[in-house]
């Protein structure tokens, strides 16, 4: 498959929210959206960096976001964050569940949930279940998350998971569950968009090895000065950039002939290049472990996402 940001529509008209956007992925997915005439919101947890980003994309695009704060580790933020958009605006088009927490030392969200998954999955889930109302007045509405490569690392995902220990935590194979989260979330919200009958997009991404700050993140905060720079010896060398890296992600939210329950990554190696359509594993296709995953996710957040058009 040939494609570059030049094959994105035009997206006048069209309103979308990112999180994450203020550096990285997030931030390249937000520029694109602008650059090709969406109205962006960017979520973020952090108001300085929010504010700096905001006047970068402005200056890079010719056209100005909309900050929204958003710390997806509390979900009284996302219950915020919801109500704000929901109260500004008529609809949203796209929602771009991009945000995310890689390998950190062991930690909790504010809600008590394990750090990863608390972030990656339970987060995103509350947020695109809080928003659902808003998005469903869109004509063509569409929510693309962002999963990674390292899904194909873990073998299933458990209730225990949410809440896992200090005791026995392995940060690695806690990002790979958190990961293996978003693909079932993923397509558990397109087989029950499907469902009800509702014109929902569900879609997911993953950006192969992109030369972002998330890979010296987890180190920074341990400390670990040698794998700060080791991680970013590996990016300068190996690494896509990290414009490169949101093309899955673009194309995901973008693409017009796109199916539903799509799950888009690099062409070569799922590492790095143009976009395609990739295979997750098949116990990111389970639906009974995706269905018993949303259970859990609506008694641990008190969102029970709503797929029904509102009149």
């Amino acid at each position: 498959m040939t494609w570059s940001t030049a094959d994105i529509p035009d997206l006048t008209g069209r309103r979308a929210l990112v999180t994450g956007a203020t550096s990285g992925l997030g931030y390249e997915t937000a520029l694109e959206l602008l650059r090709h005439g969406a109205d962006v919101l960017v979520a973020a947890r952090n108001p300085a960096k929010a504010a700096r980003a905001s006047t970068d994309l402005a200056q890079a695009s010719g056209r100005e976001p909309t900050v929204v704060e958003l710390d997806l580790a509390d979900l009284t933020s996302v219950e915020k964050a919801a109500d704000e958009v929901s109260k500004s605006y008529d609809k949203l088009d796209l929602l771009v569940n991009n945000a995310g927490v890689m390998a950190p030392p062991y930690g909790q969200t504010a809600d008590g949930f394990e750090l990863q998954i608390g972030t990656n999955h339970l987060g995103h889930f509350a947020l695109t279940g809080r928003l659902l109302k808003l998005l469903l007045k869109a004509p063509d509405p569409r929510v693309v998350t962002v999963s990674s490569f390292m899904h194909k690392t873990v073998r299933g995902i458990t209730r225990e998971d949410l809440r896992r220990p200090a005791s026995g935590y392995r940060k690695w194979d806690a990002y790979g569950k958190s990961k293996l989260a978003n693909l079932l979330f993923m397509f558990e919200l397109d087989r029950r968009a499907r469902a009800a009958g509702v014109n929902l997009l569900s879609a997911g991404a993953h950006p192969g090895y992109a030369s972002t700050h998330l890979q010296a993140a987890g180190p920074e905060l341990a400390g670990q000065e040698f794998m700060v720079k080791l991680m970013g010896v590996g990016n300068r060398l190996f690494a896509q950039s990290a414009a490169a890296g949101a093309w899955p992600s673009l194309y995901a939210a973008t693409n017009p002939d796109l199916r539903p329950g799509s799950y888009v990554g690099p062409s070569f190696l799922e590492y790095r290049g143009a976009p395609k359509i990739v295979l997750p594993t098949r116990t990111a296709q389970d639906p009974e472990l995706a269905k018993r995953l949303w259970e859990w996710s609506v008694e641990a957040t008190g969102v029970d996402p709503a797929l029904t058009v509102p009149r």
